[in-house]
C-alpha cells in the first residue's frame, strides 16, 4: 500500500497559501520598522534616564557646565513639558510601527484564507516587538546607565520637544486643569489625631518621656520659631565697641559658646561672635581688634517653621538664627539646641545653669514667669494647647497671652479665667508682666 502523500500537500497548500511574496517594498518596510523601534527605544529610554538622575549627578551637571550637561538641566527645568514630549513621541512613532507592520505583512502574507495566523503575527508578534525592543530593554539599560543615557539622547530630546511644542502644551495645560478639578485633599491624620491617637494607644509600661518624645515628633511641623525663641529680653549680645577685657567678662558671665553682635541697638545685629574663634588671643593685648571674627549671622522671620529651619540649619552647618518680626526689628535668637529640645526634651550640659520659669505649688496651682512659654505651659500644666491656640492671638508667652487678652497692661492681682484655668498676675512693674498664677479647675494628667 502506497503512503497518502495528503498531510504534505496539505501543508504545502497551507504555506502557498499564506506566504505572498517577499520584495523591495517589503524589505524597505521592515528596515524602517527597525529604525522607528531603534528609535522608540530611545525615547523610552529617555523617560528612565532623565528622571532617574539623583542630586549628585544633577550637581555633577552644573558643575561640569558643558553643552550635552546644559541641554540635560535645560530640559529638566520643565519636567512636565519632557514628558509630555516623551510620552506624545512614543505613542506616534508606536503607532507608526503598527501601521507600517500592517503595510509589510500584507505584502509577504496571505490573511484571507488564514485569520488566526494573521491575528498571531499581525497583533501577538508585533506587540512583542514593541515592548521587548521599545520598552523593556531600553528602561532597564537606562535605569542602569542614566547619566550616561541622558547626555547622549539630550539633543534628541530638544528637538523634539521644539517639534511637538504644540501638542505638549494641550496636554500640559490638560493636566494642569484636571489636577486642580480634582485635587483632594490628602488623606492622613491631622496633628491633633496624632496626638490623640498617641493618648489611646500608649501603652501602660511605656515612661512619660516615651510619651512626650512622641508628642514631639508628631507636633514638630506645627511650630514657629517665634514660640520656642529666646527673645530680645533674655539674650546676651554685645556692642561692637565694647572693649576686648569687657568682652571676655561679658563671655565668662554669660557662659555661652556663641553671641550675637550688634551696632548700635540689637535691632541692628551685625553678626556672630563664636567664642572658640577668641581662644588663640586670650593672652594678646586688651588692644585686640576682636571685631574681625566677627562671623556672618543668618536671618529668619518668626513665622519660619522649625522643621524647616532645622534642614537650614543643617545645610548651612551652623547653630544659631536672629528673628526678625514684620518690621525688621530683631525679635530674638533661636539655636539647633532650642529646635532640638522640641523633641527631645530639655538639653542641659555641665555649663547650664537652671532656670527655674515655674514653681509647682500642688496638683492645681503654679506660678510661671511671664517669660515662660505657652507651649511649655500646656506640657508642664497637661492643659490642651488647642484651647491656647484658639485665644493666644500673636502671643507665644504667657505675659503675651494676658496682653493679647487685656490689650494694656494689668494691675497686680487681676485674674483671667477660662474654662479649665484662671491667670492671676502676681507680680508686674512699668513694662513687663514678670510673674503669673495659673489656678487649674481641674488636674490634668
Amino acid at each position: 500500500m502506497e503512503d497518502s502523500p495528503e498531510p504534505y500537500s496539505c501543508f504545502v497548500s497551507v504555506s502557498i497559501t499564506f506566504f505572498n511574496t517577499f520584495n523591495a517594498e517589503a524589505a524597505t518596510g521592515i528596515f524602517v520598522m527597525i529604525l522607528l523601534l531603534v528609535f522608540s527605544a530611545l525615547v523610552s529610554g529617555s523617560e528612565i534616564a532623565f528622571f532617574s538622575l539623583n542630586h549628585s549627578q544633577l550637581d555633577d551637571l552644573r558643575d561640569n557646565g558643558g553643552t550635552k550637561e546644559s541641554r540635560v538641566l535645560n530640559l529638566l527645568d520643565r519636567p512636565k513639558r519632557l514628558l509630555a514630549t516623551i510620552l506624545i513621541t512614543n505613542n506616534v512613532v508606536n503607532i507608526a510601527v503598527i501601521i507600517l507592520s500592517t503595510f509589510v505583512f500584507s505584502i509577504i502574507f496571505n490573511y484571507e484564507e488564514n485569520m488566526i495566523l494573521g491575528f498571531v503575527v499581525q497583533v501577538i508578534v508585533v506587540t512583542f516587538l514593541i515592548l521587548l525592543f521599545a520598552e523593556v530593554l531600553p528602561k532597564v539599560y537606562a535605569t542602569q546607565n542614566a547619566l550616561r543615557f541622558a547626555l547622549s539622547v539630550a539633543g534628541i530630546m530638544l528637538t523634539l520637544r521644539r517639534i511637538f511644542y504644540p501638542l505638549s502644551s494641550v496636554l500640559v495645560k490638560s493636566t494642569n486643569f484636571i489636577d486642580k478639578r480634582l485635587a483632594v485633599k490628602k488623606s492622613g491624620l491631622s496633628a491633633n489625631e496624632l496626638s490623640h491617637a498617641i493618648d489611646i494607644t500608649h501603652d501602660e509600661k511605656g515612661t512619660e518621656e516615651d510619651k512626650q518624645l512622641l508628642y514631639g515628633i508628631v507636633q514638630f511641623s506645627n511650630i514657629y520659631a517665634r514660640e520656642i525663641m529666646k527673645s530680645r529680653m533674655d539674650v546676651v549680645a554685645v556692642d561692637e565697641k565694647t572693649p576686648f577685657a569687657e568682652l571676655i567678662n561679658v563671655i565668662v558671665e554669660a557662659g555661652y559658646s556663641r553671641i550675637p553682635v550688634y551696632r548700635e541697638s540689637f535691632d541692628n545685629v551685625t553678626g556672630i561672635l563664636y567664642i572658640k574663634d577668641l581662644l588663640p588671643y586670650l593672652d594678646t593685648d586688651t588692644d585686640f581688634k576682636w571685631q574681625t571674627l566677627i562671623r556672618k549671622c543668618f536671618f529668619v522671620p518668626e513665622s519660619k517653621k522649625i522643621n524647616d529651619l532645622l534642614k537650614e540649619f543643617q545645610e548651612k552647618k551652623i547653630h544659631m538664627a536672629i528673628v526678625v518680626d514684620e518690621y525688621g526689628g530683631t525679635s530674638g535668637i533661636i539655636t539647633m539646641e532650642d529646635i532640638l529640645e522640641e523633641i527631645v526634651g530639655e538639653i542641659n550640659d555641665e555649663f547650664d545653669i537652671e532656670e527655674t520659669i515655674f514653681s509647682k505649688i500642688d496638683d492645681l496651682n503654679y506660678v510661671f514667669e511671664g517669660k515662660a512659654l505657652l507651649k511649655d505651659f500646656c506640657k508642664i500644666t497637661g492643659v490642651d494647647y488647642t484651647i491656647i491656640n484658639d485665644i493666644k492671638g500673636e502671643a507665644d508667652t504667657m505675659a503675651g497671652l494676658i496682653l493679647e487678652i487685656k490689650k494694656e497692661l494689668p494691675y497686680k492681682g487681676e485674674k483671667l479665667s477660662f474654662d479649665d484655668f484662671d491667670l492671676i498676675v502676681d507680680a508686674v512693674d512699668n513694662r513687663r508682666i514678670k510673674r503669673i498664677q495659673v489656678k487649674l479647675k481641674t488636674a490634668h494628667t
